[in-house]
């Protein structure tokens, strides 16, 4: 780690080990574990681990009628933290996506699930003709072929099918702004456009064409606003017997060369819903399968013979996992979870078992594997157990408030033993992701240190509906900021925080709302901690990643025809109005918000003789996830907050 002062007096960087505070527990022994992948057959597992030491990692557990075998470390070629880990189909290999050094230019691997064979290679990292590709994720398997999105540095996607024993690569798209969601058999499902603007298409290559012409059709009717983002693609068999539309044999809609498929989306509704698709030469039809009037699906995951569809709901922030079963699409009652939140859900080929992530305050995210047939839940523990982390009786509280213009909002309270100590807001990324009831690696320490934290969903925040999610594209982003102050006042008016005892933070678009706060409403707040967020909307764009500026054009604006919208909302244009003593920290290889966004505040504030220091971590990215540095980051998080007292307030 790397400790930058950029204040013009002299003197050391932020200091977690003043005297002034009190010392910062953090879980330092447990081991988190996510993001599984059970295999096909039912014999093993794969998932993430982060066990303290270093960048997480995948490993590989058999199971058996004895229970879970030893672990076994999948070793790649490369360095940084493991995003994704899958099974193929036939169980034989596995795929792996990783982040070297924590930077945007993800990379895909490939093992054998053979114990006495751990030798991983790359695949898809350059062109046919050569040149490299700016990032390439992991989709899945298409039967035993690995699919991927690679992405030029321009943003041009390529969906591929790539073997992984003889590297041999099938293009199954090229589209700018494109994403391979599934594949099977020859039926492609791509996702299409901006982030809030996302379609979903079906493409048909026909092998019996000599130019193996390819099909291409809209999976849903046009709905500017909605998202259709997650798929999977049904393999009706040899009787081409339909899950979607079950009707009789002699159905006049039925084509024994349609393709079906279930897919996740907000089209014509409030809240995500799980959508049955069927394209074939009479058309397009779709019904919906399973809806909720205040909830949303968040993701699912089919059993390869389609006898089962495990569900997770977002019901207020809280997972509900369901299963349906197939053909009858019979809803049955939700399996209890012993965590509030659950993610990242795997199934075996008939639906036997599954994986799911849970976690909740406080408890750090576990792999757990789930009967479907019996709704039995059993924790995965690995060699560490964790013990009593930090504030492990951490309670939220869910407060709900109004802005000023009227709009709904809540937020998660995490309230310190001691009354009258400082209170932190703390912004989440995205700004379409949402804090959520599950584990903050920062939130616990802080409550400990006696620290108040706020964590609020401003608009713009996922899960609320759709409307919500868009209440703050483009111009309506000056409204988001007037949520943030709201959130301050509205802490102070209820009696939870101390005027001029209010600080802000948030990392990513959360870094931003942090600099705009800190900015825009000047006088609320004592101190703040932008972690890797825009300062200038203007430079972003010009410096962040090609494909990630397309993809956020929708949110912030066009660079050139929303110019001066672009630079009204950047901080670093109001940075003559900012008070408050700011620390940022930022990731050294984070491309998606370049380091530049926090140097360049820290020294425009320097050379106005303000208080600013930059902390920079050397081997981290957009996300700060090393252990170690996680726990830096939070002393100095702490540290900056008392170490900075409260000040006068002016609502």
């Amino acid at each position: 780690m790397n400790v930058v002062r950029s204040t013009p007096d002299a003197g050391a960087g932020p200091n977690p080990a003043s005297t002034s505070i009190p010392a910062v527990r953090f879980d330092e022994t447990g081991w988190h574990t996510y993001g599984a992948s059970v295999s096909p057959d039912g014999s093993a597992f794969a998932y993430i681990i982060d066990d303290g030491t270093g960048y997480p990692r995948a490993a590989q557990r058999s199971l058996s009628v004895d229970g879970v075998g030893e672990l076994r470390w999948v070793r790649l070629r490369a360095t940084g933290p493991v995003r994704k880990v899958v099974h193929s189909t036939d169980s034989r290999w596995l795929a792996v996506e990783i982040a070297p050094s924590g930077g945007e230019h993800h990379q895909v691997w490939v093992v054998t699930t053979d114990p006495d064979d751990d030798t991983a290679h790359r695949i898809g990292a350059t062109r046919p003709d050569g040149r490299s590709f700016g990032t390439v994720s992991l989709v899945g398997w298409d039967t035993d072929w690995v699919l991927i999105t690679a992405t030029e540095p321009d943003g041009t996607a390529h969906g591929l099918r790539v073997h992984p024993g003889t590297a041999t690569t099938m293009t199954l798209d090229v589209r700018v702004g494109g994403a391979l969601v599934d594949s099977w058999k020859g039926a492609t499902l791509v996702r299409v456009g901006p982030r809030g603007y996302r379609d979903m298409l079906l493409l048909r290559r026909r092998v019996d064409s000599p130019s193996e012409e390819v099909t291409m059709t809209p999976l849903l009717p046009n709905d500017p606003g909605a998202v259709t983002d997650h798929g999977y693609i049904l393999d009706q068999g040899f009787d081409h017997s339909s899950v979607v539309f079950v009707g009789g044999p002699h159905d006049a809609q039925r084509d024994l060369d349609s393709v079906q498929a279930l897919v996740i989306s907000d089209f014509d509704a409030k809240f995500p819903r799980l959508l049955g698709v069927e394209v074939s030469r009479y058309g397009v039809r779709f019904r919906v399968l399973a809806q909720r009037p205040d909830a949303g699906v968040d993701e699912f995951a089919v059993s390869n013979d389609q006898s089962t569809v495990a569900m997770l709901w977002n019901v207020a922030g809280r997972s509900e996992l369901q299963i349906m079963t197939l053909p009858d699409q019979t809803l049955h009652d939700p399996i209890p979870l012993p965590g509030d939140v659950a993610s990242e859900l795997s199934i075996s080929a008939a639906g036997a078992l599954a994986t799911v992530t849970v976690s909740s305050p406080q408890h750090s995210p576990l792999v757990h594997l789930v009967t479907p047939g019996t709704g039995e839940v059993t924790a995965v523990r690995d060699d560490v157990v964790t013990g009593e982390g930090p504030s492990s009786a951490l309670a939220p509280e869910l407060i709900e408030f109004s802005a000023r213009d009227g709009m709904p909002l809540s937020g998660w309270l995490f309230r310190a033993r001691t009354v009258g100590g400082p209170t932190l807001i703390y912004f989440h990324g995205g700004p379409e992701a949402q804090t959520r009831p599950d584990y903050n690696f920062l939130f616990g320490p802080l409550v400990d240190a006696g620290i108040t934290v706020f964590a609020p969903n401003v608009r713009g925040s996922s899960g609320f509906g759709r409307l919500f999610s868009h209440a703050d594209d483009r111009y309506g982003r000056y409204a988001g900021i007037d949520d943030a102050a709201d959130c301050a006042e509205v802490l102070v008016a209820r009696g939870i925080a101390q005027p001029g005892a209010l600080y802000c933070s948030g990392r990513s678009y959360g870094g931003y709302l942090t600099l705009a706060c800190l900015t825009f409403h000047a006088d609320l707040f004592a101190a703040g901690i932008a972690i890797c967020g825009m300062s200038d909307l203007e430079s972003f764009f010009r410096n962040t990643e090609p494909w990630i500026a397309v993809a956020a054009y929708t949110k912030y604006g066009h660079p050139e025809s929303d110019r001066e919208l672009l630079a009204d909302l950047s901080p670093i244009h109001r940075i003559s109005d900012l008070r408050a003593p700011l620390l940022v920290i930022h990731g050294a290889h984070d491309t998606n918000v370049p380091v530049s966004e926090s140097q360049q505040m820290v020294d425009e504030l320097r050379a106005r003789g303000a208080t600013a220091e930059l902390l920079l971590f050397g081997d981290e990215g957009h996300e700060i996830v090393k252990r170690d540095n996680q726990q830096r980051l939070t002393a100095a998080v702490a540290g900056w907050i008392l170490d900075h007292p409260p000040r006068e307030w002016t609502a």
